[in-house]
């Protein structure tokens, strides 16, 4: 898997593998994080690549401290899987 690499600037996740690029877009508020965009090439879906953008989108707001609304369906079915984020989600998922 490539480096995943963070532009702040552009708030915005990004990789490209094999010459194809993939990304994860957010936008900020004051002590939230909000997903509201996975793209990812067709020729790289099942490859773990939307995985690694969610992941780390996710590692950056627990370090920065911010709460996760996961706007972006990608994300939020990947959070129903994944719980060991339920602590920086917003609101905690349902049943949980």
């Amino acid at each position: 898997m490539a480096a995943i690499d963070h532009d702040e600037r552009h708030h915005v996740f990004h990789t490209e593998v094999d010459g194809h690029r993939a990304y994860l877009h957010y936008r900020l508020a004051p002590g939230i994080i909000t997903f509201v965009h996975t793209g990812v090439a067709p020729e790289l879906e099942g490859r773990g690549v939307g995985s690694a953008l969610a992941r780390a989108g996710l590692d950056h707001a627990r370090a920065a401290g911010l709460k996760v609304v996961p706007k972006c369906p990608f994300v939020a079915a990947w959070l129903k899987r994944h719980h060991e984020y339920d602590d920086i989600l917003l609101t905690p998922p349902q049943g949980s």
